[in-house]
């Protein structure tokens, strides 16, 4: 967390850095250049929107996926694999966002991200088969993916001294639309006929919002090969293996690893919270609100703990407080899921804000953009890796087993290694060192 101030008074200006930037790196107080200013500004709206977008895709279909199920009509185990789709997606996709961002700029790529949910989110609701749904929805996930990876990116890019400030912010609204979308789509769904098909599409048109800042910034330059690296992730002018040293560093494998029992616990969450609820006698509508209220538990978390994360030297006690959380609250939902409802969901919110967390040590554990923009890769593609037979073992011991009490196990147990590996992801080092 100390590299980064020291990082600024070294660095030499490059026609990469914004004009701010450059100033706080040089101690120069070069006359202000309003057009850079602007595209600060403007970059800010553009990472909110982005980010209010990244998960109402997932949370809106987990609040009426027993009426899609029923429409579609998928058995436990398929909706299981439609659980699993996001991690999948993230991973398959979000690895080429290093690419395309040194080709077309990171601007563009996030872009382009944004018109790709809005095209998914706009074509799944009028999908006749289970099929074509999950294509409709794999686009709109293939946007959420390159998004994904390139937000640390367009943060470390335009605020290298404020990381643990925009990351809270872009988490929050993340954490914002998360739970905007849980809450509010079984309601509209109501208001519109009590159409699945309505209560889902309707997201397309925040998405179609979220385009418009980004255009702009397309054609900001500077954003182009964010971390001066060459085709394969290297520094320009490096060797051809320095992609790989990436593999090298235990610090990127452990936070690949929390990364990806993080997201197992958060796609589960969504997906299936709605259901275990309804299971146990509560109404869908109240069901939506407890998925809700624990993803807004993530709105003023997720802006408090990436501040916290960047005043400690390591971030083991962040990490084993929120895998405390979640231990509770998936054991409360074993024993009293409906009497305690209120609690549990509290406390799987504050578990969830593991995901902030995760994006706030990809920041501090890389000194440097290009190791900020393979870190982020490496570790987010890995850690959805990991995360894609969470969700489907969940449906499949559901249908298999009658109820929630061996998912609910499941859930539980991983909690133990996502605070070990968590830990060794928080100790203070970074990846250039161990690389």
């Amino acid at each position: 967390m100390h590299d980064e101030p020291q990082t600024l008074k070294t660095a030499a200006p490059s026609a990469r850095t914004p004009v701010t930037a450059t100033a706080a790196a040089t101690g120069d107080s070069p006359a202000p250049d309003r057009p850079a200013v602007w595209i600060t500004r403007l970059v800010v709206v553009a990472l909110v929107l982005a980010a209010l977008n990244l998960r109402p895709a997932i949370t809106s279909l987990g609040a009426l996926l027993e009426e899609v199920r029923d429409g579609l009509h998928m058995s436990g185990s398929v909706a299981g694999v439609l659980t699993s789709v996001p991690p999948l997606c993230f991973a398959v996709f979000g690895i080429t966002a290093p690419r395309l961002a040194r080709r077309f700029g990171p601007a563009a790529v996030v872009c382009a991200g944004m018109a790709a949910i809005f095209a998914g989110l706009a074509v799944r609701p009028f999908a006749s088969g289970t099929v074509g749904f999950l294509a409709a929805s794999a686009l709109a996930l293939m946007g959420i993916a390159v998004s994904n990876v390139l937000m640390p990116v367009i943060v470390k890019r335009y605020f290298p001294g404020r990381v643990g400030t925009m990351t809270g912010l872009y988490s929050m609204a993340l954490a914002l639309g998360t739970s905007l979308a849980a809450a509010a789509t079984v309601p509209m769904t109501q208001a519109m006929g009590g159409s699945w098909r309505m209560g889902i599409g309707v997201w397309a048109v925040l998405a179609a919002l979220a385009v418009l800042p980004w255009i702009p910034l397309v054609r900001d330059r500077g954003a182009r090969s964010t971390a001066g690296t060459a085709p394969g992730g290297a520094e320009a002018g490096a060797p051809a293996a320095a992609p790989l040293r990436i593999t090298r560093s235990r610090t990127a494998w452990a936070l690949a690893a929390f990364f990806g029992l993080q997201a197992t616990g958060a796609y589960i969450t969504m997906g299936w919270m709605p259901q275990i609820f309804r299971d146990a006698g509560v109404p869908a509508g109240t069901a939506g609100v407890l998925l809700a209220v624990t993803m807004v538990m993530g709105v003023p978390l997720a802006f408090v703990i990436p501040g916290l994360a960047t005043r400690l030297r390591t971030q083991g006690p962040i990490v084993v407080a929120l895998g405390l959380c979640g231990l509770v609250g998936y054991s409360g939902l074993y024993l009293a899921p409906a009497g305690g409802a209120w609690v549990w969901a509290l406390l799987l919110g504050v578990s969830n804000c593991a995901f902030p967390l995760a994006l706030t040590m990809i920041g501090l554990r890389s000194r440097t953009g290009a190791g900020v923009v393979r870190l982020s890769a490496f570790a987010q593609s890995v850690g959805y890796l990991i995360s894609i037979p969470g969700p489907l073992l969940v449906g499949v011991l559901y249908q298999h087993s009658g109820g929630w009490g061996l998912p609910l196990a499941l859930m539980a147990g991983l909690m133990i290694p996502q605070m070990i590996v968590g830990t060794l992801a928080g100790r203070a080092r970074t990846v250039e060192d161990q690389c």
